[in-house]
């Protein structure tokens, strides 16, 4: 396949136009699509959440030259980049990168869609809404008590380092927000829509507190768990209609 070929593969779940939109209306900052063009035809594509040394490695050990990501492997300006760094890596070894990140996190069935059936809800009210999809969403799951629900999680989320605060009480509604989402307005939204425990990323300190104090418990994921978890539903989606082989990696040093 064309390197353009895959990209309108990954388009069918989610457009680039689709992050172009939303950044446009929240006024945000992206950089998706293709961020190197090695000019070869792919013999394959490894998917992973980050652009790291590890996953050039596992491209080159199955001999694929593209990697697709889900955080883009440039975002802001470069003024430096090392024979080491991983740009440096792929350019070398003729490796292509796409990267699909705010497209991939708002899609109607996008990573935020996922990060909420992994955490057990299905019908939300969403922050900040964008053709079908979007981001940030508050849903009902079935009753449980707060120790339990943050046991469930650890264990849908293959991960053991989720921290959880706040009483153990029942809970009955979830706020949600893949990656780190976690701000005045998402607070705000989370108790205007009377949520019993928050769900997000890379939170701080003053953030968690501000939840406790209003009651709302707090379950804070790596960062790499919330977002590998929906990346590789869809990247099971996606791989079905392929026509070059493909994997999916998973640093478990960060999940």
């Amino acid at each position: 396949m064309k390197l353009n070929e895959v990209l309108k593969k990954l388009e069918e779940v989610a457009p680039v136009a689709l992050s172009d939109d939303f950044c446009k209306k929240y006024s945000m900052y992206d950089n998706s699509g293709i961020i190197i063009d090695c000019g070869e035809e792919i013999t394959g594509a490894v998917f992973s959440l980050d652009l790291s040394s590890k996953t050039v490695k596992e491209a080159l050990s199955l001999g694929y030259n593209l990697i697709v990501t889900h955080h883009p492997a440039i975002y802001g300006g470069v003024s430096r980049i090392k024979s080491t760094d991983p740009i440096a890596q792929c350019i070398k070894n003729g490796i292509s990168v796409i990267s699909m990140h705010l497209n991939f996190d708002v899609a109607p069935k996008g990573i935020d869609y996922h990060l909420m059936l992994g955490l057990g809800g299905q019908t939300p009210e969403i922050l900040a809404e964008v053709e079908g999809g979007g981001y940030g969403r508050v849903y009902q799951i079935t009753p449980v008590r707060f120790s339990e629900y943050a046991e469930q999680i650890r264990k849908e989320f293959s991960t053991s380092r989720a921290v959880a605060f706040g009483a153990d009480k029942q809970i009955n509604k979830v706020a949600s927000f893949c990656g780190a989402g976690c701000d005045n307005r998402a607070i705000e939204f989370a108790a205007a829509h009377d949520a019993d425990v928050f769900v997000s990323s890379d939170m701080k300190h003053h953030e968690i507190a501000a939840l406790t104090g209003l009651g709302i418990n707090v379950i804070v994921l790596t960062h790499y768990s919330a977002e590998s978890y929906g990346f590789n539903k869809i990247y099971n989606e996606i791989s079905l209609g392929l026509k070059i082989p493909s994997a999916f990696f998973t640093d478990a040093e960060l999940i």
